[in-house]
């Protein structure tokens, strides 16, 4: 008995468009397949890759209450453009007491100054004594000596030689005061000099504290130390700040960006610096970026961990580690721009370049 055939038109098209669709899905996988062996023979691929550029804190360098903040989250700033603003009331007052303290110790040494030339000449005086004082000794010493001749000779008497006696011995002492106050004059210049330098040294420590001071005051306006962009904000207007604090971050525009690829240990033996890469944004996976190897680690990533691992201290398992290599990205600075510190990429780098 013959089996009717139960097939019908519609049955035998389905089938062919499904057999056609199979074998389309079967080359379309067998050319992934080859084109993603070739790729993996050529080339060296990671997923395990970030993009990284400079991002700094901005920290006060006083303290204070903030009375204006000048820029929003996100905003393009340029160097030099006004951040924050501190209260700087405390600090412009100690810079007025300093000034006020530096010109009084200035006035003060005017004074030691005029007083050490009033008392050079002073000193000039006393030793002009010092010499009419010698003359007049020398003049009573030859009346004594003559006199005390004539009396040997009874050609004089007792009270006259008695008396050039007694005015001898006044220029004698005459002459020792004339010597003392000179002696002393000059010990007054001495003492005037040293208050002088004493001067000099709190002129020396005011002005280096008013230098202080000043830096504080220009310490209460936060300004921009490159061009780059606002990150996130962490104070408001009206806050308690300490110096040292964190108030923001900024991303800095000035330098190149970077993206740090951690490759297997066992992909890193044909890599040298200079070796071009190509990497895609998975933010952008239909656009194709281009970098330049500038560096490769000294040292795995985990050897840079908080607590390295000590394989002599349990059971062993080998872990196949990773090497971070740094790569420069190039390119026109639109493209550039489009990558943001911290996305994720997935980086190609072609084995055996010369």
């Amino acid at each position: 008995m013959r089996h009717k055939n139960n097939y019908t038109v519609t049955d035998k098209l389905i089938t062919k468009i499904t057999a056609w669709i199979a074998g389309s899905i079967a080359i379309v996988l067998s050319i992934w397949g080859v084109i993603t062996m070739v790729d993996i023979y050529f080339n060296q691929n990671t997923n395990d890759a970030q993009v990284q550029e400079y991002i700094n804190p901005v920290i006060s360098r006083a303290g204070g209450f903030i009375v204006a903040i000048k820029f929003e989250e996100n905003e393009a700033v340029k160097k030099g453009d006004t951040l924050l603003v501190i209260d700087n009331q405390e600090y412009v007052i100690q810079e007025e007491q300093t000034e006020a303290a530096l010109s009084n110790a200035r006035a003060l040494l005017e004074v030691w100054k005029s007083k050490v030339a009033t008392l050079s000449k002073t000193a000039q005086v006393n030793q002009s004594k010092i010499l009419v004082t010698k003359a007049a000794l020398w003049k009573e010493n030859l009346e004594y000596s003559r006199y005390k001749k004539l009396v040997a000779s009874e050609s004089a008497t007792n009270q006259q030689f008695e008396s050039k006696e007694a005015s001898y011995k006044i220029a004698e002492a005459e002459q020792r005061s004339a010597n003392d106050k000179y002696s002393a004059s000059l010990s007054e210049i001495n003492d005037a000099k040293a208050q002088e330098e004493v001067v000099k040294a709190e002129i020396k420590r005011l002005s280096a504290l008013l230098d202080r001071h000043k830096l504080d005051v220009s310490y209460t306006i936060i300004r921009a130390a490159y061009d780059g962009v606002m990150g996130r904000r962490t104070v408001e207007k009206g806050q308690m700040i300490n110096a040292g604090e964190v108030l923001a971050y900024i991303v800095n525009s000035e330098t190149d960006k970077w993206v740090v690829a951690n490759y297997k240990e066992t992909q890193i033996e044909t890599m040298k610096i200079g070796d071009t890469a190509r990497f895609t944004a998975d933010a952008y996976s239909k656009k194709e970026f281009k970098g330049v190897v500038i560096s490769l680690s000294p040292a795995t990533g985990s050897s840079f961990s908080l607590l390295p691992p000590d394989n002599s201290t349990g059971n062993y398992v080998k872990i196949v580690q990773r090497i971070p290599v740094r790569i420069r990205v190039t390119g026109s600075k639109k493209d550039i721009e489009l990558l943001k510190a911290g996305m994720n990429v997935n980086v190609s780098i072609a084995k055996n370049q010369n």
